[in-house]
């Protein structure tokens, strides 16, 4: 089982929670229970659930309404994985813009903890 945690910026805010609180509540039951499905099968979660994206970053699916939407994530020290961010994806693929900012959140995390400035 892995520990779950979401990513915080330097003034304490959880982009993926900004993101659920501005969207119903079908589409944060849907988000809720594939975290608890990450959770519980870390990496061996799998299309249509989850899928690989680049340089570390994953992404979870959730359809609901016509609408696309990913949450990018990414494992730090085996069990623990870090849900960076969540957006409505309107083209085939995720946009690179998405997964660069994964990645600055990814690497501020990474500088943060190691200086001591953040808490998991």
């Amino acid at each position: 089982m892995c520990r779950i945690t979401f990513y915080k910026t330097p003034r304490g805010e959880s982009p993926f929670e900004i993101f659920l609180e501005g969207h119903n509540d079908k589409v944060r039951t849907k988000f809720g229970k594939l975290v608890v499905a990450l959770e519980e099968h870390g990496p061996d979660l799998k299309r249509p659930y989850a899928d690989v994206l680049r340089d570390g970053i994953r992404e979870l699916r959730v359809g609901f309404g016509g609408n696309a939407y990913r949450a990018l994530y990414f494992f730090f020290v085996r069990d623990t994985i870090v849900i960076t961010h969540a957006f409505t994806k309107k083209t085939d693929a995720v946009p690179n813009q998405e997964i660069d900012r994964a990645l600055r959140y990814k690497a501020d995390f990474e500088n943060r903890l190691a200086r001591g400035e953040y808490e998991l």
